[in-house]
């Protein structure tokens, strides 16, 4: 039977990339497009930060074709479907009937996706869903993944926070409240290596800011409350 041609939504974190392992070693599909929304303001990843350019040395470490849905600062519902709808309906043309996420356990955010893929034909895939997030961190870790804090929802951390790689000492000693994936938008990382790499990605950590926000109007809301804050930790490539 022939493998269904899949594209990957990559978000450029650890839950994406234990995901997009898990999918890679299962035959009923074939991955051949990473899609990943970028802020065009910053040039930057959305809600995560990351230099765009530190995507690009990402994705070709994993050696699969990438494309970027480009979103203004704070879209509205109506532009972000769009954007993500024109996106599906060209990967529809090229033969693509399958989209894979790194979702856990949100439930709402679950249905939404289904629901928008469906209008056009598409099956949504979850290769990590409902997994315990302590026992993902561990198997992710265990596999030799390495991924770094990029930003962090300030109700929960601080400054020193953000630009620590995360190892299982760091997993344990997370606050109770916290999910230890991340999974609530309590923070984001950058996977720099593991065995879906080539080979590593190098950076150099650079300046840390923070930034309040209004809610943003898209289905990967950091958070629920009307206003929140995120410190933000920049990588920069060492070849830049």
């Amino acid at each position: 039977m022939k493998p269904h041609k899949t594209y990957f939504n990559w978000s450029s974190g650890k839950d994406s990339a234990l995901a997009l392992y898990h999918l890679l070693q299962d035959k009923r599909y074939s991955v051949d497009e990473l899609v990943t929304t970028v802020n065009s303001y910053y040039n930057r990843v959305s809600m995560h930060g990351l230099r765009k350019a530190l995507l690009v040395e990402q994705t070709n470490a994993i050696n699969i074709p990438v494309s970027f849905i480009e979103l203004p600062e704070m879209p509205s519902m109506e532009v972000y479907e769009q954007k993500m709808n024109d996106t599906v309906a060209r990967l529809k043309l090229k033969g693509f009937t399958h989209s894979a996420f790194g979702d856990i356990f949100l439930e709402d955010l679950r249905k939404y996706r289904e629901e928008q893929l469906d209008k056009q034909g598409f099956k949504a895939i979850f290769p990590i869903w409902k997994r315990d997030t302590r026992a993902l961190m561990n198997e992710f870790l265990d596999l030799g993944f390495k991924t770094i804090i990029v930003c962090a929802n300030s109700k929960y951390f601080d400054e020193n926070f953000v630009g620590t790689v995360m190892d299982k000492h760091f997993v344990n000693n997370l606050p109770k409240e916290v999910d230890p994936c991340g999974e609530n938008g309590e923070f984001h990382t950058f996977c720099f290596e593991g065995p879906i790499f080539k080979n590593p990605i190098d950076f150099t950590i650079g300046e840390k800011v923070y930034r309040e926000y209004d809610h943003p109007n898209t289905d990967d809301s950091i958070c629920g409350a009307d206003k929140y804050g995120v410190w933000y930790c920049d990588l920069i490539p060492k070849n830049s």
